[in-house]
């Protein structure tokens, strides 16, 4: 219970059905679950949106306790919260303290509904989105993230969370060889970008390079402004692009496992097994994403396989209720989405992104093993 005298409502831990919450295995504290699931003691009164940003910004003065909590759990779960619209969710979620982020080379459509508020994700109701950490294919990832159930399906759409800590400790114990390779090599992620949209829910060339093109831009100055946001990754040699007519293939040797702030704990910070899902269910993703060594060799399927196993094991699927609030700390927990049934607009999940005090530390043996902020 967070039981601060001065704030004017109180968080207290509650338990959910052992399918939507587990114990966490090594190397988190022993007892810690995901995700940590709270709520007002005040049940027998409605509070207030103001009562609540208020008691979040204090506890958060107060050696950043939910901060903590994250770090420990990965996930929080917030429930029965006077959380109506995107405006009521972009307070909340900005009364962390936390960073707006700022997504450069944006894969995924995200319409602006609030400050810093848009939806999770667009694509249609019967794609799979496997387990992930937000942003592993570009430099520039957020630390925190923010999902707010605003219309929840009657059946499905759940959304699953496990740990990337545990997911690295379990596959240095079952393929230790591929954790090795990764530590050595790290990963190359080829992303190409297009000027229309390459699948329902997917972003343009624009969308994620073009914030500074103006109407009557001629190509070259386009390309000119495209390639200096390209250049705000500050990856140097690690971030390389080719313009083939209109497209852009960008390639970026980036670490798949970094560590943690605050204990250096390693993480397996990776969407690996989710395109080696995409790829099972449609080839032609491989198109629009590849994954490969960081010396361009090709990654074994057997390795993304073992790491989807692994996944399914140690991941729960949260069971939303109209008004939940999910906060991932992305750099030790991997989201994702399940299809639903009943109509697209059945499930209305909205979603904030910010950034940390500090990025994740390094794990492999070069340079490119260190990802950096980037450039303002």
């Amino acid at each position: 219970m967070f039981d601060l005298a001065s704030t004017p409502i109180t968080f207290k831990e509650f338990d959910l059905p052992l399918s939507n919450q587990r114990v966490l295995g090594p190397p988190h504290p022993t007892g810690a679950v995901i995700p940590l699931a709270l709520r007002p003691v005040e049940l027998d009164r409605k509070c207030t949106i103001e009562e609540v940003i208020e008691t979040i910004q204090q506890l958060q003065r107060k050696d950043n306790i939910l901060t903590k909590k994250l770090a420990r759990h990965g996930t929080l779960l917030f429930r029965n919260l006077p959380i109506k619209t995107a405006n009521d969710f972009s307070r909340f979620a900005h009364a962390f303290g936390y960073k707006p982020h700022e997504i450069i080379g944006i894969v995924v459509e995200r319409p602006l509904l609030a400050p810093n508020v848009a939806p999770a994700n667009e694509s249609p109701k019967e794609v799979l989105i496997y387990s992930h950490n937000e942003s592993p294919q570009v430099p520039h990832a957020p630390e925190y993230i923010f999902f707010y159930g605003h219309r929840v399906p009657s059946k499905g759409g759940e959304s699953p969370m496990s740990s990337s800590l545990e997911l690295f400790n379990r596959a240095q114990q079952e393929i230790p060889e591929f954790i090795a390779e990764l530590a050595e090599k790290g990963i190359l992620s080829r992303v190409l970008y297009k000027t229309e949209r390459q699948y329902k829910g997917g972003s343009t060339l624009r969308e994620a390079f073009g914030k500074e093109i103006e109407e009557g831009d001629d190509e070259d100055t386009k390309r000119q402004k495209i390639e200096a946001q390209i250049a705000r990754y500050r990856r140097g040699k690690h971030t390389t692009w080719e313009w083939v007519d209109d497209r852009l293939i960008l390639t970026h040797r980036l670490p798949a496992i970094r560590t943690q702030p605050g204990t250096n704990l390693p993480t397996l910070f990776t969407g690996l097994a989710a395109y080696w899902k995409r790829l099972q269910m449609d080839s032609a993703q491989k198109n629009v994403t590849q994954q490969l060594f960081g010396d361009g060799t090709p990654i074994p399927e057997k390795y993304l396989a073992h790491l989807a196993k692994i996944t399914d094991e140690i991941r729960v699927l949260h069971r939303w209720e109209e008004g939940d609030v999910l906060v991932y700390d992305n750099v030790i927990a991997q989201h994702g989405r399940q299809p639903w049934e009943g109509d697209q607009s059945e499930r209305v999940v909205l979603a904030s992104l910010f950034d940390g005090e500090s990025v994740p530390g390094p794990y492999g043996f070069g340079d490119w093993a260190q990802v950096v902020p980037a450039l303002s």
